[in-house]
């Protein structure tokens, strides 16, 4: 089979991010704010909210993607997840945004209120492990070509980059259109949010199908491999040391990116003392900009290897988050051209681990004769997931615990005292910078070379022809 995908199967494999991409940026962004500034839950309940959803997000990633390494199906090992996954995934993300009218006499019915989207976080992140973690144990199966992969995955995440650009936009179009009613915006944004998360899956399943199918037949082909229990797969798969670098450089940079996105509504409204609207842009200038870097990465790679552009990249943006401690109220100027920096670090820090796992993969397949793309991916995003409901735990309760005034939804901003706002500043910039520096001891230390993954797939061939002579 062909390692080269033409450019219709990578745009139509992009385009399975878009959905994904644009709820988890709508998540991102604006849950925390919705739970606190608009449902009326306190920072410390609302970070457990989140952090629940995800903890229970990170604890179903390896038997999804177990069950996945194992379905037998028509259509192969993944696109049925993304068939089954992606209606359900809308209708629960439509409830995110909803505010049950429970009755607030005697008193305000925080704690339904906090039942409530537990539960329904629970089923977002059920469905979207559903949809996303087979998606992306496909860019394993698709090619083995150490560069087409990075390729693929420039589509992968421009796509998801521009997904992300295209959330903030209908955001803004939305919170104009309706600026007196915070509880309609949300609503309406989770019912147009709801549609855009659904269709693009099934446009990606249509775009890819020939290819899959060939990779399946192709697959089939191959002698049996007995299947280990999901313990002792994962056990194998930890003690893979390449995979622990990518993990390290990956958690590092995704920590920081969901730190920051959590954390700068608070740093422009109540440190900077802008709008909503300018936060907003804020984060577009962020994604903008990497959604252009994506592709300048993605040809440097070519020249450079992965790991040379991953210390460019964040490089940039420890300079941009260190600039941000430093930005006073008032700098608003600066402050853009700090995001703009930010997003040339960004690009690749989608871009440069996503493209290391699959070549991680074929270590794997090497060292131990079998092949477990759904294992991998499930163990990255369990790590991911795990590190990043801490996080967004920690910004919760770091605000609390500074003596952070919550505001009254439909009231002026108020006044935050020094602590707080001193805790904003950090969690934007010294702590951020100390966390991208520690991603790039990771990524010194990453031993899979463009010439190293050649080795692996030589031997691999070898040994795959070697099973067919053995055949009776």
């Amino acid at each position: 089979m062909n390692q080269r995908l033409s450019w219709a199967e990578k745009l139509s494999y992009g385009l399975g991010d878009l959905g994904p991409a644009m709820a988890a940026n709508w998540m991102a962004v604006f849950q925390l704010l919705f739970l606190t500034n608009v449902a009326g839950l306190n920072p410390g309940l609302a970070g457990t909210v989140l952090l629940v959803g995800k903890v229970w997000d990170a604890v179903n990633d390896p038997l999804v993607g177990l069950l996945s390494d194992r379905t037998q199906s028509p259509w192969g090992r993944r696109l049925p997840w993304l068939f089954w996954g992606a209606v359900p995934l809308g209708l629960s993300f439509l409830g995110l945004w909803w505010v049950p009218p429970f009755p607030r006499e005697p008193q305000p019915p925080i704690w339904p209120l906090f039942w409530y989207y537990v539960g329904v976080g629970l089923l977002v992140n059920t469905f979207y492990t559903v949809v996303n973690l087979p998606y992306t144990a496909l860019t394993a199966e698709l090619t083995q070509d150490y560069d087409e992969r990075t390729r693929l995955n420039s589509f992968r995440f421009g796509f998801s980059i521009g997904g992300s650009i295209l959330a903030l936009l209908l955001a803004l179009v939305i919170f104009q259109w309706l600026p007196q009613d915070p509880r309609r915006q949300y609503l309406v944004l989770g019912a147009v949010g709801s549609v855009l998360v659904t269709l693009p899956v099934y446009g990606c399943i249509g775009g890819i199908w020939r290819r899959v199918m060939a990779v399946e037949r192709q697959r089939q082909a191959m002698p049996p491999v007995p299947s280990l229990p999901l313990w002792q797969q994962m056990q194998v798969a930890v003690r893979n040391r390449p995979f622990w670098f990518v993990v390290g450089m990956y958690l590092c940079s995704w920590l920081v990116l969901q730190n920051t996105v959590a954390i700068i509504p608070y740093f422009v409204k109540s440190y900077m003392g802008l709008t909503d609207q300018v936060f907003t842009q804020v984060v577009l200038a962020v994604q903008v900009t990497a959604l252009g870097m994506l592709f300048v990465w993605s040809r440097l790679s070519a020249v450079l290897g992965k790991k040379q552009v991953y210390f460019w990249g964040m490089g940039a943006w420890i300079g941009a988050q260190l600039g941000l401690f430093g930005v006073q109220p008032g700098q608003t100027t600066l402050l853009f051209l700090l995001a703009v920096t930010a997003g040339v670090g960004v690009a690749t820090a989608y871009l440069v681990p996503w493209s290391m796992i699959p070549d991680v993969i074929e270590w794997d397949e090497w060292q131990t004769g079998q092949r477990r793309e759904g294992i991998f991916y499930a163990l990255m995003v369990f790590l991911q997931k795990v590190g990043l409901a801490l996080a967004l735990f920690g910004v919760g309760q770091a605000l609390e615990w500074s003596g952070f005034v919550q505001p009254i939804p439909g009231q002026p901003e108020p006044l935050q005292p020094a602590t707080a706002l001193w805790t904003i500043r950090v969690m934007i910039g010294p702590l951020p910078a100390l966390v991208l520096g520690l991603g790039l001891v990771f990524a010194y230390h990453y031993p899979i070379t463009r010439a190293k993954h050649a080795e692996i797939l030589l031997r691999l061939a070898e040994r795959r022809r070697s099973a067919h002579q053995d055949q009776p």
